[in-house]
């Protein structure tokens, strides 16, 4: 999407264009690598921001990709402003304040009053579309959302063809056009299955989520307690990811190879 809008204004972007990026302290570290390349390799500013709590209210820093969060501070700094109660499916507190909200207070530190912004939604992702579509003004008349990429009827498809022609790409698995090391790392919203996967290729994932779980079991009850109810905590997919066997023997020898003789 942002290559499309340079494309359109003569690789540049317009004047009155911001580029945001929101860091919530969990992504990956290629999708930061891949936010910093985007701007150096295309020449265009993108304002990297991360949520902060100043004197008890919601508020943001700038940063940039050497000083940027990578160890869930943004994420644990919101945790601790709604007393240690985990976001959840039913009280997603999480991404409003470290993404959405954070652009907000920063546009309106710059002196926006009122703007449009570009979400890189896809054709494919009809219930995404018709979300936006049926409240374009999801945070007030402030702002209004548009989706180019859906407009334009681009899918995973077209996204994945147009990154095989450039010379550089985000770095993460792609099945389908789709990765599900996108996000946070372990974003309670992924299936579980699919988190378990995550845990078992980088166990170190589920420590920070363990850690806040343990921290809201002291300080919380009810859902508040979990990322979700609906499933193990991190720690019993984490203990479970760890105990299980392989079907077979790593260590086995291969059998020689006669099929040349």
């Amino acid at each position: 999407m942002l290559y499309r809008v340079l494309e359109a204004h003569q690789m540049s972007l317009p004047n009155d264009a911001v580029v945001c990026f929101a860091n919530t302290g969990k992504e990956e570290e290629a999708t930061l690598e891949f936010v910093n390349e985007c701007s150096m390799r295309w020449n265009v500013p993108i304002s990297w921001l991360e949520y902060v709590e100043v004197d008890g209210k919601h508020s943001f820093k700038v940063v940039d990709y050497q000083t940027a969060s990578r160890n869930g501070e943004p994420f644990e700094e919101i945790i601790k402003h709604f007393d240690n109660a985990l976001p959840n499916g039913r009280a997603r507190y999480c991404s409003a304040n470290l993404k959405t909200r954070t652009f907000y207070r920063y546009l309106k530190s710059i002196g926006w009053e009122e703007w449009e912004s570009f979400l890189g939604i896809r054709a494919d992702e009809p219930k995404r579309v018709v979300k936006f579509r049926a409240n374009p003004n999801p945070e007030g008349k402030h702002e209004t959302v548009h989706l180019p990429l859906a407009q334009a009827n681009v899918s995973a498809k077209d996204v994945s063809n147009f990154w095989k022609q450039q010379d550089f790409d985000l770095g993460l698995p792609n099945i389908n056009g789709k990765t599900m090391h996108g996000n946070c790392d372990l974003c309670m919203l992924k299936p579980k299955a699919q988190i378990l996967s995550l845990i078992q290729e980088k166990p170190e994932r589920a420590l920070w989520w363990i850690k806040q779980e343990e921290e809201a079991a002291k300080r919380c009850v009810g859902d508040g307690k979990f990322f979700a109810i609906d499933r193990p905590t991190y720690a019993q997919m984490y203990k479970y990811a760890a105990e299980q066997t392989d079907m077979f023997d790593k260590d086995e020898e291969a059998i020689s190879c006669f099929c040349g003789d």
